[in-house]
């Protein structure tokens, strides 16, 4: 415990890396309201239905416990590493950020409907904590598969810590096989995650260097 409050303090001591922490936040914040206008978007334009040569050859389940568990895991996880040791805290959250944005602008560009329109329907009108949730995740959102592509980027962003990194690319095989197997996501939207988080975790260990090298400080 003493270590943890030690880092705290080399933070709020230290004016360039509290500077880092806060310009962090911000961009991390900006990144959500750029997500925001881009569900937005994808809701009002919406799309068609395609054929997915998957999906077309497996059948569909029920995944709502896992996809909903998943995102809540996704979030309070890396929020709990990142309070026990606060050196991770700017470049994970510029990391996610960047995430964010990419994902974002990949979301306008597609235009297709969930590939399992039925079940978005029936979330809607049968289960109201599920609506709330899917109203931070429209269903409209399909490239790429954020439940598929963020935890497989947590796993770089906690590579040194093996327990973690482990984990995190076996949570992310777990997520594949739940929006696949839900048809909540086409198939491409989950195997192009995996190159777009490691294209991501590249960027930003090249343009945010001060902050990952924070992490090992």
């Amino acid at each position: 415990m003493r270590n943890v409050l030690e880092r705290y303090r080399a933070i709020f001591r230290n004016r360039t890396i509290l500077w880092n922490v806060i310009s962090s936040v911000l961009l991390f914040l900006l990144s959500t309201v750029a997500t925001y206008i881009a569900y937005t978007y994808t809701q009002v334009t919406g799309g068609t239905v395609v054929q997915d040569i998957i999906l077309d050859n497996i059948p569909v389940f029920n995944v709502a416990p896992f996809f909903f568990g998943g995102m809540f895991l996704l979030i309070t996880i890396p929020l709990l590493i990142g309070l026990w040791d606060p050196r991770r805290i700017p470049f994970g959250l510029e990391v996610t950020a960047v995430f964010f944005v990419v994902r974002s602008l990949f979301m306008i560009m597609t235009h297709l409907s969930p590939p399992n329109i039925a079940y978005y329907s029936y979330v809607e009108h049968e289960h109201h904590v599920a609506n709330i949730l899917f109203s931070l995740s429209s269903g409209t959102d399909m490239f790429f598969s954020g439940h598929t592509g963020y935890p497989f980027l947590l796993s770089l962003l906690f590579w040194d810590l093996k327990p973690w990194r482990y984990f995190f690319i076996t949570f992310s095989v777990v997520m594949a096989i739940t929006v696949l197997f839900g048809h909540l996501h086409y198939s491409i939207d989950v195997f192009a995650a995996y190159f777009i988080a490691h294209g991501v975790y590249t960027f930003s260990k090249r343009y945010f260097t001060k902050e990952f090298a924070l992490m090992s400080s």
